[in-house]
């Protein structure tokens, strides 16, 4: 059974090494092992991710099946250059993974509803994010929520530069 709850500061370790295996799996052939392992550290090391547990501007929920994470999402202020994002009060959603050995359970869905219901509840009239241009699979999960595509988006792994496409929802 899944279940969901906030991230405290004691699931930084395991919530880290959980986000690295999910962006290695996805994306690890895309990159050279140089720019992978400097993505990896700047955006998941301990400066990334699990010090943005304790940081008021992130709200981060997990889903744990057996007391083990196996998904998560992280909302924070909007930090994407879509159009119209200077006159929107956008929230952005940061990253939502969840581990192949789950998908298909319901916990992408779960979790988008809360990083949409967080995003209301806190006022945002806009909900952001950027996917990787080819990955069909989230794309289309995004766009069956409503989301729409409004641009491209330069997205750094190291120093190579991914195209990423921008995804807003009016809520």
């Amino acid at each position: 059974m899944i279940d969901y709850r906030d991230a405290v500061p004691g699931d930084g370790p395991e919530l880290a090494a959980m986000a690295r295996a999910c962006f290695t799996e996805t994306f690890g052939t895309l990159y050279s092992s140089e720019n992978l392992a400097t993505f990896l550290h700047q955006v998941f090391g301990p400066n990334g991710l699990p010090s943005q547990i304790s940081d008021p501007d992130f709200t981060i929920r997990l889903a744990t099946d057996a007391g083990r994470i196996v998904g998560f999402a992280k909302l924070g202020p909007n930090a994407l250059p879509f159009p119209q994002a200077d006159d929107a009060n956008a929230v952005e959603l940061y990253q939502l993974y969840v581990s192949s050995s789950h998908h298909g359970d319901g916990v992408g869905p779960a979790l988008l509803d809360w990083a949409i219901a967080t995003a209301r509840g806190q006022g945002a009239d806009t909900l952001a994010l950027s996917v990787y241009v080819d990955n069909h699979r989230a794309k289309a999960f995004y766009a069956r929520r409503g989301f729409v595509d409004v641009g491209r988006y330069d997205f750094p792994v190291g120093d190579q530069i991914d195209e990423d496409r921008l995804m807003v929802l009016a809520l």
